[in-house]
């Protein structure tokens, strides 16, 4: 595990089973991460409200709902309707926000100069939270991984530490933890030449479909 090889491997078994996207193909979000675009306000707040919507569903069904709701958005929709397409108050309320609010929103991203400010950033918009941040980032261009639950189990399993496997916890990240994911991606990026947010995109697919069994 954790060759170059086992990695391209993985990659080339999700692109054969249909399964090389997030909410773009594998091969878009590269292209994202290598050349991070400047988004329109819309598209900016197109990127936040899937992410919004991706939380604890299934990719499929959340494309399905976003591309629904994203349609609907221009024609300023009342909150019945929109309910009527995601019966989830709290993330409806989000993304409408998110979108009433795209101007600014948008805006004050891309006044951020370093990573760090706009990780921060990201984290007080509405429904945006500290693992989560980082999968938005991420669609948004910035070459980051999400540290999810699936990602730190096999960062513990990197990391060949046992004992951390009962910090895991995909509300709050064990610093331990973090330090052995950033190490494995740090390593396969060194292998494989690409980006680690590729890189987690790939291994987190293959984990979801038990491609690789922690």
């Amino acid at each position: 595990m954790f060759s170059k090889s086992w990695f391209e491997n993985l990659d080339l078994q999700l692109r054969e089973m249909g399964l090389d996207s997030d909410d773009k193909s594998f091969d878009e979000i590269r292209e994202i991460l290598s050349n991070p675009p400047l988004l329109s306000p819309d598209e900016f707040a197109s990127t936040v409200s899937y992410v919004i919507l991706a939380g604890g569903f299934s990719q499929k069904t959340a494309k399905r709902i976003h591309k629904i709701i994203m349609e609907k958005m221009p024609t300023n929709p009342s909150m019945e309707d929109l309910l009527k397409i995601f019966n989830n108050k709290n993330k409806i309320n989000a993304i409408v926000k998110i979108w009433n609010n795209r101007q600014d929103f948008c805006k004050c991203y891309y006044a951020c100069s370093s990573l760090e400010d706009k990780l921060n950033y990201l984290q007080t918009l509405p429904h945006i939270g500290k693992i989560t941040v980082n999968h938005l980032a991420r669609n948004l261009g910035e070459n980051v991984v999400k540290y999810d639950i699936w990602i730190q189990r096999l960062g513990v399993l990197y990391g060949a530490n046992p004992a951390l496997y009962e910090k895991i916890d995909n509300g709050k990240l064990d610093g331990d933890i973090k330090k052995c994911c950033d190490e494995m991606f740090e390593h396969l990026a060194q292998e494989t030449g690409f980006p680690i947010g590729y890189i987690d995109v790939v291994l987190w697919k293959a984990l979801q479909n038990h491609l690789i069994e922690v």
